[in-house]
């Protein structure tokens, strides 16, 4: 009986879902879609038969649109709630305390790569460490001192920042990292290269002006990081849409 009440739970949930997402979409051109349920007017509807084949028209493409997105919404939900975490973290120790707590947890590391690494894994760590503490401080303040809109466009890439560079850095400073890591890199290179780039020629021009050896690999994963920092937010935003956070 349980197991039963938790699949009609399941099913309720992805209806409500849908439902506010094609709520949502024929709020972009009708009024009084989304908040029609909660007015006294009720949800508007056309009057005339242009506009009922006009709003039954959109409404089955937005039937589309919706069935397309909601894997996204379920990925945005997954993600939230851990965004969700970490945001609660970063607010109760303050951009300060981001920074102190970063820099011990990488000085800690420092020192012991200090007792049993050679100098250049010092260097490795300790690059790494500054990497993502400045990153770290940014996707803070970008995300405390603006909107959702300055959350997407910077906070969530200078999070992927924090994550995507130390690693990338170290290797510069470390043989025993360099060998796993810029292997790997040169073959995700290619593969943007062939597959992702090809529009207008990006992939020529990339090939022709830039070599990916040193400090290329850093802007390589900037580059990728701040994309993938953007797709991770609007995810979020999505989810939100379907379900704000009072939910």
């Amino acid at each position: 009986m349980a197991r039963g009440t938790s699949q009609g739970g399941l099913v309720d949930a992805i209806r409500y879902d849908l439902r506010r997402l094609h709520d949502g979409w024929m709020a972009l051109y009708f009024p009084r879609q989304r908040t029609g349920e909660h007015s006294v007017l009720g949800k508007w509807t056309p009057q005339s038969t242009a506009g009922t084949v006009a709003y039954r028209s959109l409404g089955a493409l937005g039937a589309l649109v919706v069935g397309l997105l909601y894997p996204f919404v379920l990925f945005g939900f997954a993600i939230r709630y851990q965004t969700r975490r970490i945001d609660r973290t970063a607010a109760s120790l303050g951009v300060l305390g981001v920074v102190v707590l970063s820099l011990v947890v990488w000085g800690a590391l420092t020192a012991v790569a200090w007792r049993r690494f050679s100098d250049a894994g010092v260097i490795a760590v300790a690059a790494s460490g500054g990497v993502a503490t400045v990153a770290a401080a940014l996707a803070y303040l970008t995300s405390r001192f603006g909107g959702r809109f300055t959350t997407v466009l910077f906070a969530y890439p200078f999070g992927m920042t924090a994550i995507f560079l130390p690693p990338v850095v170290a290797a510069l400073y470390s043989p025993a990292l360099s060998v796993v890591v810029f292997p790997n890199s040169e073959s995700i290179a290619v593969w943007l290269l062939d597959n992702v780039l090809t529009y207008r020629n990006v992939d020529e021009y990339l090939r022709s002006r830039y070599d990916l050896e040193g400090l290329a690999y850093v802007g390589m994963w900037f580059g990728i990081a701040v994309p993938v920092g953007w797709v991770v937010g609007l995810f979020v935003s999505l989810a939100n849409l379907v379900r704000p956070k009072s939910e």
